[in-house]
């Protein structure tokens, strides 16, 4: 996916200041260093267990409108990853438009058949460490246009055959698509501050392993 301007000019509602610590120590500095081979992202990851405990949907506010233009987080997403100019209605509807489905490999015309999935899903997100967070950071991660990654136009199919499962559980259906799949969702859980599992990390480590060419390069949510 390319991003597209109207992303750009979102991306400082939700960014902080670039990566720039100095490592601790030499032994850590391929782990903070950016970019990183994913298996160094993967080793980034902090590890802890998870707890959906109190989880709500409602917790994570969506989709929301943050730069007052009149399009919503999933019209904003549907515009910025058709690949031809989409057909815009009234309030901001995206009617037409073609959009391709990494996850499965299908190209869709027509917006009805698209889910817009997190990346990471809510669900997960809280697991990993978004319970403890504020409303208005749930609310940010919810509609997260600063990085292309976060967000995906997929058919509804797959978005809800993965529903809030993560790569130990769920991977794409098609098998060209899930070194890309990894690295995102490694990307977005660095992004975020999000940990994993530990059979969500062994997981990740025996994907990254057949990914020699993905890299990472991520900016850290504010």
């Amino acid at each position: 996916m390319i991003a597209t301007c109207m992303r750009a000019a979102l991306a400082a509602a939700f960014l902080a200041l670039p990566l720039t610590t100095a490592p601790a120590s030499a032994a850590d500095a391929d782990l903070v260093a950016l970019p990183m081979t994913l298996k160094q992202a993967v080793a980034a990851l902090p590890t802890a267990a998870e707890s959906r405990e109190g989880y709500q949907r409602s917790r994570f506010q969506h989709w929301t409108d943050e730069d007052r233009d009149g399009c919503n987080t999933r019209e904003e997403v549907l515009i910025a990853e058709s690949r031809t100019a989409p057909t815009i209605e009234a309030g901001c509807k995206v009617t037409a438009g073609q959009w391709f489905s990494y996850y499965d490999g299908e190209t869709l015309t027509q917006p009805r058949g698209l889910d817009i999935d997190h990346m990471v899903p809510l669900a997960e997100a809280w697991d990993s460490g978004a319970s403890t967070w504020s409303a208005g950071r749930r609310k940010a991660y919810a509609n997260d246009l600063g990085d292309e990654r976060s967000l995906v136009a997929v058919t509804a199919r797959s978005n809800r055959s993965k529903s809030d499962q993560d790569p130990a559980e769920w991977q794409p259906p098609l098998a060209d698509a899930r070194c890309t799949y990894t690295t995102h969702w490694v990307t977005t859980k660095l992004r975020w501050g999000l940990s994993v599992d530990t059979a969500e990390r062994q997981a990740l480590r025996e994907l990254a392993a057949g990914c020699g060419q993905e890299t990472v390069e991520y900016e850290p949510a504010g």
